[in-house]
């Protein structure tokens, strides 16, 4: 199992809907607004980093409102 925290930036005024909308795909466990650059966090998950790449641009990229991501994999050392 692969986990990741995506950073989101979305247009003006669109986090609230961004992280509602993006909290409902599978494989996200948790989508919270924040300030700061970023304006969305996203912790989530799959099973190999290849699908969790495929979640990133198929499906949370495509969320209307999102300007701007970046994936953040969790590593364990």
């Amino acid at each position: 199992m692969v986990q990741a925290y995506i950073l989101i930036q979305t247009d003006v005024g669109r986090a609230t809907a961004v992280a509602e909308t993006v909290s409902a795909l599978d494989g996200v466990i948790q989508a919270e607004d924040v300030t700061g650059p970023y304006d969305v966090i996203v912790r989530a998950q799959a099973d190999t980093v290849d699908e969790l790449g495929r979640m990133v641009v198929a499906r949370i990229q495509r969320v209307d409102g999102i300007t701007r991501t970046l994936t953040c994999p969790v590593v364990h050392l």
